[in-house]
């Protein structure tokens, strides 16, 4: 009586490798997919939790990189609107000094106070629109505006200016007397001075924030960096070792064909 093969130590072998290249397989496949070496607290406890915290980092910085963007273009708007103001300022001055002129008859006068008034009213209407996001930095009782500059809550102060005519004193001025319009010169190079230094307030603060942006833009940049050398796969590399691995597996896949015919070859020997 021919007996049983109860065991096949070159199958058990074969099927332990074939399992094992199995699973390094998957992984990785894994890392082809994701572009990572380390996608899970199992692949590495220590780097996940670095890593984890990095993206966090990331996180809050592109957020405030865009309350830096928001506070530039508040800024931007109010600066190109103080510009106008002050060129229609400049405007008005020489309307004023025009109509300073002693014996100007009446219907040159009236002239320039239309032209006068009319430029005053359109720095209203400037300073009305010089909104950003609801934000308003000009307008006459507006308010001023802190902008967020890193995660930790620090911020950069712009200050609101009233640039509007009343708030420059400029709303009701009068060219009816050369002394009048002489007046008038005088309230309109106090309203330039204001304006000119609301214009450098305004400036110094759009260039904190614009350099704020930039060393935040370089922080995340670095974060990057270093998470990437961390985290993320060599996938030349890798599609070496998943080409390797399926040719392993290949070869695994035939051992272990040819370990499970060993017994069967042997058992025909006894027939």
């Amino acid at each position: 009586m021919v007996n049983s093969i109860h065991n096949n130590p070159g199958a058990t072998n074969g099927v332990r490798e074939l399992s094992r290249s199995s699973s390094v397989l998957e992984k990785i496949q894994e890392r082809a997919a994701t572009g990572k070496k380390v996608n899970s607290p199992k692949d590495d406890a220590a780097i996940f939790a670095i890593a984890q915290q990095l993206e966090s980092q990331l996180a809050g910085a592109a957020a405030v990189k865009t309350n830096l963007a928001f506070g530039e273009s508040v800024t931007g708007t109010a600066m190109a609107a103080g510009q106008e103001v002050s060129d229609l300022l400049i405007e008005a001055k020489a309307k004023a000094v025009q109509a300073s002129q002693d014996g100007l008859d009446q219907a040159s006068r009236d002239a320039l106070q239309a032209d006068l008034n009319s430029l005053t009213a359109q720095i209203d209407t400037v300073v009305s629109s010089a909104s950003f996001g609801g934000k308003n930095l000009l307008e006459q009782g507006g308010t001023g505006l802190n902008v967020q500059a890193s995660e930790n809550g620090d911020t950069i102060a712009v200050q609101s200016a009233d640039l509007s005519s009343a708030g420059l004193g400029v709303d009701s001025l009068s060219l009816g007397t050369a002394a009048d319009a002489q007046n008038a010169v005088g309230s309109i190079e106090s309203a330039l001075k204001n304006t000119d230094r609301a214009l450098a307030n305004l400036g110094s603060s759009a260039n904190r924030i614009d350099e704020q942006s930039k060393f935040t833009t370089v922080l995340s940049d670095a974060t990057k960096q270093g998470l990437g050398n961390m985290v993320d796969a060599d996938m030349g590399a890798e599609a070496a070792k998943l080409l390797a691995t399926e040719v392993k597996l290949r070869l695994g896949v035939q051992s272990l064909s040819i370990a499970n015919a060993a017994p069967r070859n042997i058992a025909s020997l006894f027939e």
